[in-house]
């Protein structure tokens, strides 16, 4: 019983319409060359990332380590190849956990209103002016670092965006046509939220997840920077951290690391802004 989708609005029509925005198509090449880099970094990397060996602070172009190796001969290109992996997993998965704490807590306000939209907002408002990176790094610094625990730490702290979106497209459907037509045919308010409702308010969270995941990654190698990262896996965080005390000597240490986490942010939040030009209704013709 969920609204239709208005003329042209069809899954060809959005994809004809992201296809247009140059950005958008530019965001989601690099995010699938994200994700092939993951996925293949076993097959393409040139050496274990965690191997060590005596060709220390080697340039760029030395035999054997194209983008050079660090201060324990660690090859660079390896590490780059891998850190993929980290970023990666920790970006969707904070991400996944940020939107699904976000589009319950949205859907809850937005439906039922009155002192459960005032409570959950207040509470929304709350972690939206908190330091996110302060009160990540202190969490991080008093329990420790581990994938899961930073996975749990970003996501909890990144939901209040979806949330506050969701309330505001549930404030705007829950007095619609089909959802009369639901509570008459007596349909319970979980199914009316989930089955009714969210399917109509999931373009806007489309668009929220890619930045979020942006974010995730941007927060996990702060984190990592900071020495907080999870020591087991090798990060871009962790590499960066690592080349603090060689920016004179070993430029490659730094800069390599630095740029695939930009490209990764970039491609995430080029592909958002792709998302959203395609779902504006704005641009109907």
């Amino acid at each position: 019983m969920a609204a239709a989708v208005g003329p042209g609005r069809g899954g060809s029509e959005f994809w004809r319409r992201f296809r247009a925005s140059r950005p958008g198509v530019a965001g989601l090449g690099l995010v699938i060359l994200l994700a092939a880099t993951a996925l293949a970094a076993p097959l393409v990397a040139p050496h274990d990332p965690h191997a060590t060996s005596l060709v220390t602070l080697a340039a760029p172009g030395a035999p054997g380590h194209p983008l050079g190796t660090d201060n324990l001969g660690r090859d660079i290109a390896s590490g780059v190849l891998w850190g993929s992996r980290a970023s990666l997993v920790v970006g969707v998965c904070a991400a996944a956990t940020a939107i699904f704490l976000g589009v319950v807590i949205g859907a809850v306000a937005g439906f039922y209103g009155g002192w459960v939209d005032a409570l959950l907002s207040r509470v929304t408002e709350l972690f939206q002016v908190i330091p996110r990176f302060v009160l990540a790094l202190l969490v991080v610094a008093l329990f420790g670092g581990g994938l899961g625990k930073l996975i749990l730490v970003i996501g909890v702290l990144s939901w209040p965006q979806a949330a506050r979106v969701v309330r505001g497209q549930f404030l705007a459907l829950r007095g619609a046509a089909y959802v009369d037509a639901a509570r008459v045919l007596g349909l319970r308010d979980t199914r009316i939220i989930f089955s009714e409702i969210l399917p109509n308010v999931l373009a806007p969270v489309v668009v929220i997840a890619s930045l979020d995941v942006a974010g995730a990654i941007l927060l996990e190698a702060s984190l990592g920077f900071f020495g907080l990262g999870d020591p087991n896996l090798i990060s871009w965080g962790l590499m960066l951290n690592n080349a603090q005390a060689y920016l004179r000597q070993a430029w490659w240490m730094s800069v390599f690391p630095g740029l695939a986490i930009s490209l990764a942010v970039l491609g995430f939040n080029l592909l958002g802004d792709g998302l959203n030009d395609a779902a504006n209704p704005r641009l109907d013709a």
